[in-house]
């Protein structure tokens, strides 16, 4: 069945996503996948004779929004196995996670680390029709030095160590049609040859995954927990911070003169829920308080305090795709950023929406329903402005992903 090529959504609660603003009655022009007019209805201009109206009788709008640190081919396993999934059955889950997450309102994804080469097979995928998905800027294997955090076999790890040995690395990840090389700075408290603050690269080692990417025209997102992670990453040019959750006010003014180019995503899923289903992997909750992971959190808590108030670029997305956070709990994110951070329910969305967007594609074709924006939306049946947690309920949710691509 053909679709019209002209529809105006009316009698909306439009969240265009360029500021907190509501506007009711909203009324949302779409032509051939572009948002071509987002305001008051009563400003809507003349439209073509074949468009279709759609009375969506007060419900909310929205841009769609961006998992900036997705794991696709992650299976929902233990955080401690993630790569030991096998690949046929982590290429058998991505398919199933990349609808699930279209499905939650995420219209798009950076991710954070693949599993094998699954992302960019899926992201041509996606691409070409074949599946229904996010937008995806896909990853390869996670990048990281010996004794790091994901020196371990399976799946998950690209091991390399040197300036040269990490320019080869990138230099196949780009081989294999990546668009973001993953690697990892520091480590986590669970690991005891790899703790937050320890870094596991020297700043020529970043320097060079970094400059390589670039050159390559890939971007590179990094795991930095501590203060010292967080500034080599800067300091080499990472466009990506996933954690940040120990930083002083060093790593602050270093992160906010870098506000035009750089995304902040505190990444707080696997703390909170690690700290609340820790018996269910068969881990006590007092092992995980000593382990740090209760002072984690009020480390975060603290450092998203300065990062706002600094106007650093704060992003959503959580490490989803384990047992403990799984597939389609995205959305969980924003109520960590309203409960946990203090932020309004607007400004959380406005970190999914327009910062995500703008993350993705730094153009500004996502993430606002600005005209000539891409028209990627969320219609709610709910007002997440009075309940953020109303985003959690696929069933309240339509999603339309604009056919235009961004190529």
């Amino acid at each position: 069945m053909q679709k019209p090529s002209n529809t105006v959504y009316k009698n909306a609660a439009l969240f265009m996503a360029e500021n907190e603003d509501v506007i009711n009655p909203g009324a949302l022009w779409v032509s051939d996948g572009i948002i071509k007019y987002a305001g008051l209805e009563e400003g809507l201009p003349e439209t073509p004779a074949d468009t279709t109206f759609c009375d969506l009788n007060g419900k909310f709008v929205m841009p769609g929004m961006t998992e900036t640190h997705a794991h696709l081919s992650f299976a929902d396993a233990s955080p401690f196995a993630i790569g030991d999934t096998p690949v046929e059955q982590a290429t058998i889950t991505a398919v199933r996670n990349a609808e699930l997450m279209l499905r939650a309102g995420f219209t798009s994804a950076i991710s954070f680390g693949s599993t094998y080469k699954i992302d960019v097979a899926l992201r041509a995928a996606i691409n070409s029709g074949e599946l229904t998905g996010p937008r995806l800027l896909a990853a390869g294997r996670d990048l990281g030095a010996t004794a790091s955090n994901v020196d371990s076999p399976g799946g998950l790890s690209h091991i390399a160590d040197g300036p040269w040995a990490l320019r080869k690395a990138v230099r196949e990840q780009r081989r294999d049609g990546v668009d973001i090389v993953k690697i990892f700075i520091d480590g986590e408290a669970i690991n005891s040859t790899n703790p937050p603050g320890e870094l596991s690269f020297c700043d020529e080692e970043v320097e060079a995954v970094v400059t390589e990417a670039h050159r390559r025209k890939m971007r590179v997102a990094c795991h930095a927990r501590s203060a010292a992670a967080v500034k080599q990453a800067v300091l080499a040019g990472v466009d990506f911070i996933g954690h940040a959750n120990y930083l002083d006010d060093e790593a602050i003014a270093l992160l906010a003169a870098q506000n035009e180019r750089l995304y902040v995503g505190p990444a707080i899923a696997w703390e909170v829920q690690y700290l609340a289903q820790c018996e269910s992997l068969g881990v006590s909750r007092q092992t995980v308080v000593d382990q740090g992971y209760e002072a984690e959190i009020e480390a975060t808590i603290a450092t998203v305090a300065k990062l706002r108030e600094a106007n650093v670029k704060l992003v959503v997305g959580g490490d989803y795709g384990i047992s403990i956070a799984p597939h389609g709990t995205y959305a969980k994110d924003l109520e960590y950023f309203v409960d946990l951070f203090s932020m309004r329910p607007a400004e959380a969305l406005l970190c999914a929406t327009r910062n995500g967007g703008q993350a993705f594609d730094p153009q500004g074709r996502l993430g606002t329903l600005s005209k000539d924006s891409i028209a990627d939306i969320v219609i709610v049946d709910g007002d997440p402005l009075e309940d953020i947690r109303v985003l959690q309920d696929h069933d309240k949710l339509t999603v339309v992903k604009g056919e235009a691509s961004l190529a």
